[in-house]
């Protein structure tokens, strides 16, 4: 079990099924990532890579798979390359496997570049063709600052966010894609994310609005089927209402209107949607 301070204010227990979250070299939000999925309600264990290639854990243990955040392997391949051959090379077989079941995958930052690399987004077909490229950031540095998004489309992911205000970290997350890929993207409604300005407008490529000149806006996308789903900001790095930027502006706003202070932020709302696809 969780050590205390882990769980839930409302100390609901935790559903049955349980999440996969991958380590390895150069992986860093691991850690972040767990905490989420355990306020929500699911419980999650951290996982190396080269303990599921040993066999010491199963994938087919798991109903969720995690790919969290960081610069695996250095990106010294490009980013997410190497995880992602290495995850080709020795687990492909049991990843089919996982994808055939009624269960879901989740990338964050690097992990939905690390998707995007395997051909697990957009994946219009079971072949698993590397139809995206997540390329360096149109500012020709990295973007850490935090972004407004917004959801495109109703889904297992999205459904009841308005809006999320989440901290991207992120050198290559400008997505990009041939047009007639774009197209089929749009065709199965499969852009989750889009970046967007304060007021929910569309950043329409505009920096800082959108960090990194990604098409259309696009800041997560999913599977054809909607059990994958890649994104580049980070909601797992800001849990807390007072990890918002402007958290103690909204709180004194709130006060003035007599509403209750938050104790979580609206990125939470992800994990919750997780574990109620599950319960």
């Amino acid at each position: 079990m969780p050590p205390a301070h882990a769980l839930p204010s409302s100390h609901r227990p935790l559903i049955p099924e349980k999440a996969l979250i991958m380590s390895g070299y150069g992986i860093n939000s691991e850690m972040e990532t767990r905490e989420a999925l355990l306020r929500a309600g699911m419980d999650a264990e951290i996982v190396h890579i080269n303990d599921l290639i040993a066999g010491c854990e199963r994938l087919a243990d798991y109903r969720l798979l995690v790919f969290p955040g960081g610069f695996s392997y250095g990106d010294d391949t490009g980013a997410g390359n190497a995880y992602a051959n290495r995850l080709r090379n020795n687990l492909w077989d049991d990843l089919l496997e996982f994808l055939d079941g009624d269960n879901l995958v989740l990338g964050i930052c690097n992990g939905f570049q690390i998707l995007a690399n395997l051909g697990l987004i957009p994946a219009f077909d079971q072949s698993y063709a590397r139809d995206i490229a997540l390329m360096p950031n149109r500012s020709g540095r990295l973007e850490c600052r935090f972004v407004t998004i917004r959801p495109a489309a109703d889904t297992i992911w999205t459904h009841g966010i308005v809006k999320l205000w989440c901290p991207v970290s992120h050198g290559e997350g400008n997505l990009s894609c041939s047009a007639e890929t774009l197209q089929q993207i749009r065709k199965h409604r499969q852009i989750a994310f889009t970046y967007c300005r304060d007021d929910l407008s569309p950043a329409g490529g505009e920096y800082p609005f959108n960090p990194n000149g990604s098409v259309e806006d696009i800041a997560g996308l999913t599977s054809k089927d909607g059990k994958v789903l890649g994104m580049m900001p980070h909601p797992e790095r800001a849990m807390e209402f007072t990890s918002l930027y402007d958290w103690s502006l909204l709180r004194e706003q709130m006060r003035r209107r007599g509403e209750r202070i938050p104790e979580e932020s609206l990125n939470m709302a992800i994990f919750k949607n997780i574990v109620r696809y599950f319960a």
